[in-house]
């Protein structure tokens, strides 16, 4: 006589079948596609795969590493990567009155780009344009356009007014002040010097344009576009060829290629609070196929799990639960592979000090909600195992018949791949949908208000790059949520 169990990892088995059909069916096909879009170059220039180990309790297999001439895999040969010194620039260069009078004609006309052009002190740059050339010109004109340069490249808004947000936006090194501001007056051509700094995806400019097509009595809305606009100036311009994006508060992620959608999963975010989902730009080093999961404190600790597992061996067996006790009376508990392991059948491996990261989920009914902020910060996806499977594949980890096979197995594996893919965790609530029509989404963390009250506030002249906020680590979500 079959039993519940028994029904239920039929059932299981079943939903893994037609889950790897679909995903292979897309994988077999992903790589001609990405090929066909960007034959140049899909992905960021080779590096060399790390290895590592599952969490407490699981079995890893891990796809083998090439061997670099006088290494091995398990210590492959890193080459030191040896950058020219920055070039140094004066703060203040000689500008003449034709150059600094360009500069006040896009002062004048920043606001297309969301800007206020009274952050940028018009009227002394004209007095000193009919003052005439010399110094006070000079120093005037370079700090102004060292502020445009520094609000078109970096965002306008502070770090303080960013809440969450942990991404070093790499382009003040790329594009360093002083570069932009010797190229514009080499060239004559100052306006062109400053939109090269815009950013460059697709989005910017639906945003620029919807801002340009909003009458100016529609104030909120106006200002909604501005505050998104900016939140793009805080990435890096160019976000790359090939790269995953979420938006959180959109419940989306896509995979993207030269800045066009080839596919898109629904996501579940983190719960409002503490285990809201920070911003963040990392990098897909491997794909964990069948993982394991350590299960926090608070649940082995907290809710009792640890003696439950412990004092029911055969509980904890049907639910795929190992529990150890050390010496000092400290529990863990790792739930194995399964069908019903909480991160499902695959996790993105990402690593990044907030323990964020991109995983599967047993509970795929939550993706019909349309509120998902249910997680405990991680980014639960759908079809996790096509994305899981397209990564591996595209990242040259493994090929398509070792992917099937890798997932079919249902041990612990991590496949490193060789060409890592950026993820970017977003936080618009004014942007292009995955149908590319502009919308709003819901500020289901309330993160638009300080940045709308510092474009209002007074320019802040001395920002810091990095954030000083609370960097909150994030607990593998509960199985039940």
């Amino acid at each position: 006589m079959m039993t519940n169990r028994d029904k239920a990892m039929r059932v299981s088995s079943r939903v893994f079948r037609s889950t790897l059909g679909s995903a292979l069916a897309f994988a077999l096909v992903a790589p001609a596609f990405a090929q066909e879009r960007a034959p140049e170059s899909l992905l960021p220039p080779a590096v060399t795969p790390q290895t590592s180990t599952p969490a407490a309790g699981g079995t890893a297999t891990v796809v083998p590493l090439p061997v670099a001439p006088g290494g091995s895999a398990s210590q492959p040969v890193v080459q030191p990567l040896t950058l020219p010194p920055m070039p140094q620039y004066p703060e203040v260069m000689q500008w003449s009155a034709d150059s600094a009078g360009k500069l006040l004609t896009v002062i004048e006309g920043i606001g297309a780009e969301g800007l206020d052009p009274a952050d940028y002190q018009p009227e002394a740059l004209r007095a000193a344009i009919a003052a005439g050339a010399g110094a006070a010109l000079d120093e005037q004109a370079s700090r102004m356009f060292t502020w445009l340069v520094q609000d078109l490249r970096d965002g306008r808004t502070p770090m303080d007014s960013r809440r969450q947000w942990f991404v070093v936006d790499p382009d003040p090194d790329l594009l360093p002040t002083g570069q932009i501001m010797e190229q514009a007056l080499a060239s004559g051509d100052v306006a062109a010097a400053l939109q090269g700094l815009n950013p460059t995806h697709p989005d910017y400019a639906a945003l620029k344009e919807e801002l340009g097509a909003t009458p100016r009595a529609s104030t909120s809305r106006r200002n909604l576009i501005r505050a998104n606009m900016d939140r793009w100036r805080w990435l890096a311009r160019d976000l790359g060829n090939q790269y995953l994006l979420t938006n959180v508060p959109e419940f989306q992620l896509r995979m993207t290629v030269n800045n066009r959608i080839i596919r898109s999963y629904r996501t579940i975010v983190g719960k409002p609070g503490r285990t809201a989902t920070p911003q963040l730009a990392e990098t897909v080093e491997g794909v964990i196929f069948n993982p394991t999961w350590t299960v926090p404190q608070s649940i082995v600790k907290g809710e009792g799990l640890g003696n439950r597992v412990l004092g029911n061996p055969g509980w904890a067996r049907a639910n795929g639960y190992k529990g150890t006790r050390a010496e000092n009376g400290f529990v863990t508990v790792v739930q194995q592979p399964g069908p019903g392991n909480s991160l499902g059948m695959m996790k993105l491996d990402m690593p990044n000090p907030h323990a964020i990261f991109l995983h599967d989920t047993p509970n795929r009914n939550l993706f019909d909600n349309q509120n998902r902020a249910l997680s405990h910060g991680c980014i639960r996806t759908e079809r996790a195992l096509e994305l899981a499977m397209t990564i591996a594949i595209l990242g040259q980890g493994a090929s398509k018949e070792e992917a099937v096979e890798i997932a079919r197995s249902g041990e612990y594996t991590r496949v490193p791949v060789s060409r890592q893919m950026p993820v970017y965790i977003t936080y618009f609530t004014m942007a292009r949908d995955i149908d590319g029509e502009l919308r709003t989404f819901d500020d289901i963390y309330g993160r638009d208000a300080p940045v709308l009250a510092a474009l209002k506030a007074p320019r802040v002249e001395q920002r810091q790059r990095v954030t000083d906020e609370e960097l909150i680590v994030i607990e593998d979500d509960l199985q039940t949520t």
